[in-house]
């Protein structure tokens, strides 16, 4: 930028608005940074505290085999065939004493019913829902003669919210896993996602897992048979961006009770409640987060005592975008969905009746995707304009960088180092290494684009594009 063209900005704009907004800009990023400082704390602290050490699979079924309730996982799936044979296999190995799986085909247009049918030897039953919460038509259900645990609902497209709906109505057990088909339990993940409510006076109401990438893993016949590291730097990005969430935010706003996203690919949840709430909401893209808030609204406004958990333990595997249109397409995703779950449960702000979640959930949530983009985005643009026009000094800009970038590494170094020494989950020092560079390098130029991607949501929720933009996976075996 030439100084004319300074010149000229500063003319249009104005001095005293610029400085005004890269102000706002310095005091945004610095308190998402704080928040992200707190966040490791209190994760710290948790794991210190409270969290005891994962135990054993044959320790977990000695303990609680005779105490496990029944649980009905719902899988929707769409347009699958080349994977989900291996999914469902996953699925009916689960080392978990009563379950029942409910696949949802959501009007795939491949041959996914097709396969589903061949592989487990389905055949049509008559078979009435408890509870109809799905907006689009039932075509048909099947149930197998190999696996009497196995249920195949065909229904006309309605996206995964509907499916989910769908899964609800025909489930029988208590509690219900929602899952993504082309994603992998681990065999001892439902017994670890329903610890909790074994020792549950009843106000619990949902559990929240944590997923890792299965990118460069060794996966064969739907499990995880060898942990590896990505050969591709996005992914390993994203691995460090997995890790921030669920090991350090996830859990802190767990401890705080004040936990608003559990993962579409992960969660355990009292069907009763989600009943009672009408199910998942059909015209949102983040239905996963839409969800939860409307669980604490739902609870807080019937004075009921309630909780919801997570547990830090690994219990789901995912494929994370490889390419940068799958990356974008996602993170665009995610940010319209949280905002148009802020407008949707706005009155919730800032309003007593809903304590920590009202007062300061939400806004937090405020901070993070909507002010913050915006503004850590414009701000590597403003502050350097104002030290070259002389609005600011060198100081100011180096402490904006440093806390962009520093913090930035700094606190995904320390969730590093705390999976290290609770979970140890990374399977080489080599490996580690690497994703400690990842931690380093993802600065410088990553985390920019994704700034940009997030604003892409905004603009899609300011227009109301509720088109679902597809990641573009491509498959566990081509992993």
């Amino acid at each position: 930028m030439t100084s004319t063209d300074l010149f000229l900005l500063v003319q249009r704009v104005g001095v005293g608005a610029l400085v005004a907004m890269g102000t706002l800009c310095f005091l945004v990023v610095t308190l998402r940074n704080i928040m992200s400082v707190v966040q490791l704390v209190l994760a710290a602290i948790e794991f210190q505290t409270r969290i005891r050490p994962a135990a054993r699979s044959y320790e977990l079924w000695s303990r609680y085999a005779d105490l496990a309730p029944p649980v009905s996982v719902i899988a929707p799936c769409y347009n699958e065939e080349l994977s989900i044979a291996d999914s469902v296999r996953s699925l009916l190995s689960l080392q978990y004493p009563d379950f029942e799986v409910v696949l949802v085909n959501d009007g795939s247009s491949d041959a996914t019913l097709a396969r589903l049918i061949d592989e487990f030897d389905m055949r049509p039953v008559q078979r009435e829902q408890l509870v109809v919460l799905q907006k689009t038509r039932i075509l048909g259900v099947y149930v197998s003669d190999e696996h009497p645990n196995l249920l195949l609902v065909d229904k006309e497209n309605g996206r995964k919210a509907d499916a989910v709906n769908a899964g609800i109505g025909f489930s029988t057990a208590p509690l219900v896993c929602v899952i993504d088909a082309d994603s992998i339990i681990e065999p001892d993940g439902l017994l670890r996602g329903t610890e909790p409510f074994m020792a549950d006076d009843g106000s619990l109401v949902a559990v929240g897992g944590t997923i890792r990438i299965a990118n460069g893993s060794a996966v064969d016949g739907g499990h995880v048979r060898q942990i590896r590291l990505p050969a591709g730097w996005l992914p390993r990005y994203q691995i460090l961006e997995y890790l921030r969430a669920f090991l350090t935010a996830r859990i802190a706003n767990s401890r705080l009770n004040m936990l608003l996203l559990i993962s579409g690919a992960f969660g355990i949840f009292r069907r009763s409640v989600l009943v009672e709430i009408g199910g998942y909401r059909h015209d949102t893209v983040g239905e996963d987060l839409e969800i939860v808030t409307r669980i604490h609204r739902h609870m807080r406004e019937q004075k009921r005592p309630y909780r919801i958990g997570f547990i830090p333990d690994v219990v789901c595997w995912t494929e994370a975008p490889a390419d940068w249109k799958g990356l974008r397409n996602q993170r665009s995703r995610w940010e319209q969905g949280a905002l148009e779950t802020l407008v949707r449960h706005r009155k919730m702000l800032f309003n007593p009746r809903y304590g920590r979640i009202g007062m300061v959930a939400l806004p937090l949530v405020i901070i993070e995707d909507v002010l913050g983009p915006p503004c850590e985005l414009f701000g590597y643009l403003l502050v350097p304009i104002l030290y070259l026009l002389g609005l600011t000094s060198g100081t100011v800009v180096l402490a904006f960088f440093a806390i962009t970038v520093l913090f930035g590494t700094g606190i995904s170094l320390g969730t590093l180092a705390l999976e290290e020494l609770q979970l140890r989950r990374t399977p080489s020092a080599r490996d580690l290494l690497k994703v400690a560079f990842a931690a380093l390098i993802e600065n410088l130029g990553y985390r920019q684009i994704n700034l940009v991607f997030r604003i892409r949501g905004m603009w899609r929720f300011f227009r109301k594009d509720t088109v679902w933009a597809s990641a573009g996976r491509v498959g566990f075996s081509k992993l």
